[in-house]
């Protein structure tokens, strides 16, 4: 039976389960990343520009290695181009932005900026492929979104003036938008690891050439704590991670998938606690608990079917 032909099985399809927990387990992959990138760069024995190319060259490498293996098809035409923007966001944009911005910011001061990507995903996703959510979704993401900054805001001290960590911070998260939505649909396409994969070879010689330029310019030499972050980053952060995340926003809404990354802001300070001994209050718990209950509800709320979906 084909996937299409269950639609007609009932008049009102089922919450899409199924994605969320696929969004949900690559959040939990994603989480470690703001605070092991601070770990990685803390004490400069890896430098921003080693840590945000290198691991994509390792990651890299590993995506070859599957796609040989299981003699994946080539993408098509367009698809290239497609996959050069997933690479430009989430291969290259986002790992250069947040090692630079983490060599002076903290991690929880990271999750401030980094906790209005789910919004900001779910407008590229309206833009980019027609997703018309109601009302009352958009007023639930806007909900928790000033939620998680208010408890990002209250964990990291404030945001007392923009600072250049600031702008960096907001242009990862521009390009991590774009290349998740980019990437949503080209898991519909290619499949979610084929679409990762793809994306790392494509941008592959980029990061090859920066990562040459980064040990030209300081070799590394780092503790084992901090190649083990190093080794995390690029093997789940760049990409087992995006295994789960790309293959939640295929099944999607994409909309309503994209704001399970609402709870990230809230596993990043955890994280920051456990590894980089930051305090953990009440208020930060209830705060916390505030941002799970507006994410919850957010992704209950069921999207109008998007333009063009029914073919």
């Amino acid at each position: 039976m084909k996937l299409e032909d269950s639609a007609t099985l009932s008049p009102a399809p089922a919450l899409p389960r199924t994605g969320l927990w696929w969004g949900l387990l690559g959040v939990g992959a994603f989480s470690f990343t703001v605070p092991f990138t601070r770990v990685a760069v803390e004490n400069g024995g890896l430098s921003a520009l080693f840590i945000g190319s290198a691991r994509a060259v390792v990651a890299a490498m590993l995506a070859v290695v599957a796609l040989t293996a299981t003699r994946q098809r080539l993408p098509r035409g367009t698809q290239w181009l497609r996959l050069a923007i997933v690479g430009g966001g989430v291969v290259a944009g986002f790992p250069l932005l947040t090692s630079y911005a983490l060599t002076t910011a903290s991690a929880s001061h990271g999750a401030v900026v980094i906790a209005l990507l789910p919004a900001a995903t779910a407008v590229v996703a309206v833009l980019r492929v027609r997703e018309r959510p109601p009302a009352t979704f958009w007023a639930m993401a806007a909900v928790g979104a000033l939620a998680a900054v208010g408890f990002a805001v209250l964990q990291g001290g404030g945001l007392s003036g923009m600072r250049w960590s600031d702008a960096l911070f907001f242009g990862a998260v521009l390009a991590a938008a774009v290349g998740y939505a980019e990437g949503g649909l080209l898991a519909r396409e290619l499949g979610a690891w084929q679409t990762v994969s793809w994306a790392l070879v494509v941008s592959s010689p980029l990061m090859i050439a920066l990562t040459v330029v980064a040990v030209a310019d300081r070799p590394p030499h780092a503790s084992g704590t901090e190649w083990a972050a190093f080794g995390y980053l690029a093997v789940v952060s760049m990409y087992l991670g995006f295994f789960a995340w790309y293959r939640g926003l295929g099944l999607g809404p994409m909309t309503q998938v994209s704001q399970v990354q609402l709870v990230q802001p809230v596993l990043n300070l955890l994280w920051a606690a456990v590894f980089l001994r930051e305090k953990l209050t009440w208020p930060t718990i209830l705060g916390g608990l505030a941002v799970v209950a507006c994410a919850g509800v957010a992704v209950r709320v069921r999207s109008a079917r998007p333009v063009g979906e029914a073919r």
